[in-house]
């Protein structure tokens, strides 16, 4: 069987959660055992320059690299023509849309991952141009696929509510944190010192743009700055997304610049180190279709807050210290207790250890070639 992947999330020089979950998924796709049964190409829309994902590619001629190039409508014209002119058998899309093509019986058996619905839960947090990229590249989708690859019974859900996918044709298969690296103390002190963090730090890993919930997480620091005796900085650690300058400006006209810190995008190879070293890990968002930051955070043993809202109580398990993402107080009520409370740091810790063994990535691979060849042989 000749399975088509859309690789080209793949080799972002910048990966954010659905870019890490492309790489991740390929990755461990052509490392199972079964992928020497078929043969895979990968589609590219550039070479892949940091060889994150080609490095790890068997060297086996069962897996064929396609570089196509292309300046505009990569997916719908460039991607669409190759995959109609030498059709897989199967077109895996792990972290974008569907290519356009009518009728839709033109295109190989797809399968389709679908990441959350955010954009329909908080509107506010697109721009009116997003909205209608995401709505129509989904609701294409999700209408053109076989099968569908939902990230969390969350979303599963809201495909089903939002666009009547009928749930025989989803599939909820988790994504997984990365292999645990190992982080010597050297290590930790030394990514502090690079960033010029010299105090104790709460941290939030993300895009920095308004459905991450910085706004209200800048607004409950600064009440706990104002009002209690607290030894902890704020870090934030994420590209600069939509918006993002207003949430900086809210940052400098709160007056703590020594105290409230904005890294930029961190790479993976220091993202480790920067976890270990936080005191707990601060991510109330408004809205997520899976939440990676979490397990993440909690494969490196720190206590994790987080919002009771979408996925991320599914993912966080009872590992983590929920709360209502839209109350201040109560984020700020949570940090604190984080900040301060042993008893309860040490709890999450040893839960959020036992939280992540639920989810791997060798787990979602093997489900994922399941439902690759149950969409071919469906065709």
């Amino acid at each position: 069987m000749i399975i088509g992947i859309d690789a080209s999330r793949a080799v972002r020089a910048q990966r954010t959660g659905t870019e890490r979950y492309s790489l991740e998924i390929i990755r461990h796709l052509l490392a199972m055992p079964e992928a020497g049964e078929h043969r895979w190409r990968l589609y590219l829309d550039a070479p892949d320059r940091d060889a994150r994902l080609t490095e790890h590619l068997p060297t086996a001629d069962h897996v064929e690299v396609c570089v196509i190039p292309a300046r505009r409508l990569w997916t719908h014209r460039t991607l669409a023509q190759e995959v109609t002119r030498r059709r897989p058998d199967v077109l895996f899309v792990p972290a974008h849309v569907i290519p356009f093509v009518m009728p839709a019986s033109q295109l190989p058996a797809s399968v389709v991952t679908v990441h959350d619905l955010g954009y329909h839960a908080f509107p506010e947090t697109h721009t009116w141009q997003q909205r209608l990229l995401i709505e129509g590249g989904t609701r294409w989708s999700v209408h053109a696929a076989q099968s569908v690859i939902a990230v969390s019974q969350a979303t599963a859900d809201d495909l089903i509510a939002r666009y009547r996918v009928p749930a025989q044709r989803i599939r909820v298969i988790y994504e997984a944190p990365a292999q645990t690296a190992i982080v010597t103390h050297h290590q930790v002190t030394e990514v502090c010192e690079r960033y010029g963090l010299h105090r104790p730090y709460a941290l939030f890993v993300g895009t920095i743009q308004p459905r991450k919930n910085v706004a209200r997480l800048l607004q409950a620091y600064d009440w706990l700055y104002r009002n209690t005796p607290i030894a902890f900085d704020l870090v934030f650690a994420g590209a600069s997304g939509w918006l993002s300058d207003s949430l900086y400006e809210q940052a400098a006209a709160l007056g703590l610049a020594q105290h409230v810190r904005f890294l930029g995008y961190v790479p993976d190879d220091e993202l480790p180190a920067l976890l270990k070293g936080a005191l707990f890990f601060s991510f109330p968002s408004l809205f997520e279709g899976f939440g990676l930051p979490v397990l993440e955070a909690q494969s490196y043993g720190v206590p994790v807050l987080t919002s009771n809202n979408s996925s991320l109580p599914e993912v966080a398990g009872d590992a983590a210290l929920l709360v209502d993402p839209t109350d201040v107080d109560a984020i700020a009520n949570a940090m604190l207790r984080l900040s301060q409370d042993e008893v309860l740091r040490q709890q999450l810790i040893e839960a959020g250890y036992a939280n992540v063994r639920r989810f791997s990535w060798e787990k979602a691979a093997q489900e994922t070639l399941a439902v690759l060849v149950e969409a071919a042989g469906r065709q």
